[in-house]
């Protein structure tokens, strides 16, 4: 609870709570917690299990079934904190998903596979650099908060897991759709030049120089040596870019 630095005020939001594990040590530390839960016995449980366990905070939950991916609202108060363990087969686009659904999000602190763990936090120049490392820098800070060994789980993963925190901080200027296909176009074919890679998008390898020189950037440059303003600026070349 310390590396979430939750405040009493917090309203969090916790995606896939399981057992129950987690929100057991986030309630005591909340003003409430949103649980969200695609699995109908799981969700089901949660509120029992509380109420066993906690019965004093049983009031601060709210469980939610749903899927996280295809959720467009949450009941109550807005949310503060996103804290989670979060599946790892699908963890970039829920955290991108609620980051985007939720402006109130003003902090994350989110469990991820090791692997995915480093490239969300990758700053660019970074071998592992890539669109899960723009498209979470568009909304926030982003770092590496702490390792997790495979042994404190039960059944025990074939993998290791990490911890990424966010803080969030105004986007660049321009426009999110528009930075994020770029940046989706440039790494599409990371090995090749931005001219190259980027021909697709612009219309053509010229169209494409023409955009990267308009916004300040080397055409012989590789996307993963661009930070997501430098994407942004890009993007704003694009006729019609609002």
């Amino acid at each position: 609870m310390r590396t979430a630095e939750l405040r009493p005020e917090d309203i969090v939001l916790e995606i896939g709570p399981g057992l129950g594990s987690l929100t057991l040590g986030l309630l005591p530390a909340a003003a409430r917690v949103i649980a969200v839960e695609i699995d109908p016995r799981l969700a089901a449980l949660l509120p029992t299990t509380v109420a066993a366990r906690r019965p004093d905070l049983a009031d601060r939950l709210t469980v939610v079934e749903a899927d996280a991916l295809r959720i467009t609202e949450l009941p109550g108060p807005p949310p503060t904190a996103l804290v989670a363990n979060l599946p790892y087969n699908i963890a970039v686009p829920v955290l991108l998903n609620m980051l985007e659904l939720l402006p109130t999000l003003d902090r994350a602190l989110v469990l991820v596979q090791a692997e995915v763990a480093e490239r969300l936090a990758a700053g660019p120049g970074s071998g592992v650099y890539g669109i899960p490392s723009v498209k979470a820098a568009w909304y926030g800070d982003v770092r590496r908060a702490g390792n997790v060994g495979r042994r404190v789980f039960w059944p025990e993963p074939n993998v290791d897991s990490g911890l990424v925190a966010l803080v969030r901080r105004p986007p660049p200027p321009g426009d999110r759709q528009a930075t994020f296909a770029v940046a989706d176009a440039a790494f599409a074919m990371r090995r090749k030049s931005l001219r190259a890679a980027l021909a697709r998008w612009a219309g053509s390898p010229a169209e494409a120089e023409r955009r990267l020189r308009t916004a300040g950037i080397d055409p012989s440059t590789r996307g993963e040596q661009l930070s997501v303003e430098d994407f942004a600026r890009l993007a704003a070349t694009a006729p019609g870019t609002p």
